[in-house]
């Protein structure tokens, strides 16, 4: 019976090294190595060139490659490209390169699922299956590198991490794929273009804090009421907004980084004055940003795009406190690919 074989992008450059050592070889070939996996992104032994014949046996009986591939490919008509993105084990999850003027953006998923069940968002209707590994979430990224190139003739410049699950819930493995995606071995991306998105759990915001993280940090909010993000965000009955707050200006305190709040407005939740007035008193206590985003429908009744006025109500608001916010008008609803719209519908 064959022994199962390791992924060998699941291994450590020191883990990589030890590897070589103990079959007497150079220590330098793992650093060969290291650099065809993740700076260049080559899939197979074969194409690593400079290593001898034998070496690339050596790899080839002792590793394999799991690999992601682009199950279904869908093109907006604003230019967006959605990936459904089949894993080694058959599951799928979603991606999605974001292009504006300056900017060729990969959203990318952290978790098969989400355990979260926000009640507006479309990935909630799916159960957690899994954390997606680190060289997963890499693999979301460099697709959308290469898919910036072959349709865009431009490379890759951001990535959010705002689609299918809970970043903080999947924390070590994110940060693994981060510290590659930004490492001068790996892609070499500036921290300063990622931004992770969370539904806020006090707890890990202050452990990236404390962990010195150099991306950006976004908090799904869409209300500063605890009545009311209750109703919508039931993470909201454990880590209500007062703690959310502190560990928010506990992360400013540490990091000195502006958060971005991600704010929805919907008709008859959340677009009222008191509304309006309650975020605005946490903006007061959060040095933050806001983008006012127009809500992508998911069949959800109970749920209704707000009158535009509102959004400008909001921004005045906080404009008038001296918070930039901004109304975002969403890319890729055509194809749900829009904010809050990733599920693999063939798993629904």
């Amino acid at each position: 019976m064959n022994a199962i074989k390791k992924d060998i992008r699941s291994l450590s450059s020191d883990e990589l090294t030890a590897f070589f050592i103990e079959r007497g070889d150079k220590a330098f070939r793992a650093k060969q190595v290291y650099d065809w996996l993740w700076a260049k992104g080559v899939h197979s032994f074969e194409g690593m060139t400079n290593l001898s014949k034998s070496t690339r046996a050596l790899l080839e009986s002792s590793f394999e490659f799991k690999l992601l591939q682009v199950d279904t490919l869908q093109r907006s008509t604003d230019g967006t490209l959605k990936n459904g993105v089949k894993l080694h084990d058959g599951l799928i999850v979603e991606s999605v390169l974001i292009p504006t003027e300056k900017r060729i953006t990969a959203c990318v998923s952290s978790q098969v699922g989400c355990s979260l069940n926000c009640a507006f968002c479309a990935t909630a209707r799916l159960k957690r299956m899994r954390n997606l590994e680190p060289q997963e979430i890499f693999d979301q990224v460099l697709t959308i590198h290469r898919q910036g190139m072959e349709f865009f003739q431009r490379p890759l410049t951001n990535i959010v991490f705002m689609g299918m699950g809970e970043p903080l819930l999947n924390y070590n493995n994110v940060l693994s794929a981060i510290e590659k995606i930004t490492s001068p071995d790996g892609l070499g991306l500036s921290p300063k273009r990622i931004t992770l998105s969370t539904v806020g759990l006090p707890k890990m915001i202050r452990k990236m804090a404390d962990d010195g993280v150099k991306f950006n940090l976004a908090v799904s909010l869409h209300s500063a009421r605890n009545e009311v993000r209750s109703q919508i965000m039931p993470i909201n009955e454990v880590s209500p907004i007062e703690e959310l707050v502190d560990s928010l200006q506990y992360w400013y305190k540490t990091t000195r980084r502006r958060i971005t709040f991600e704010y929805v407005v919907w008709k008859g939740i959340n677009d009222g004055p008191e509304d309006i007035q309650a975020l605005v008193n946490v903006c007061k206590k959060v040095i933050s940003k806001v983008n006012l985003i127009e809500y992508n429908a998911i069949g959800e009744e109970r749920f209704q795009q707000a009158d535009p006025k509102v959004l400008e109500s909001y921004a005045l608001a906080l404009g008038a406190i001296g918070v930039v916010a901004k109304i975002r008008q969403s890319r890729g609803k055509d194809i749900d690919a829009a904010c809050g719209q990733l599920a693999n519908k063939q798993a629904m």
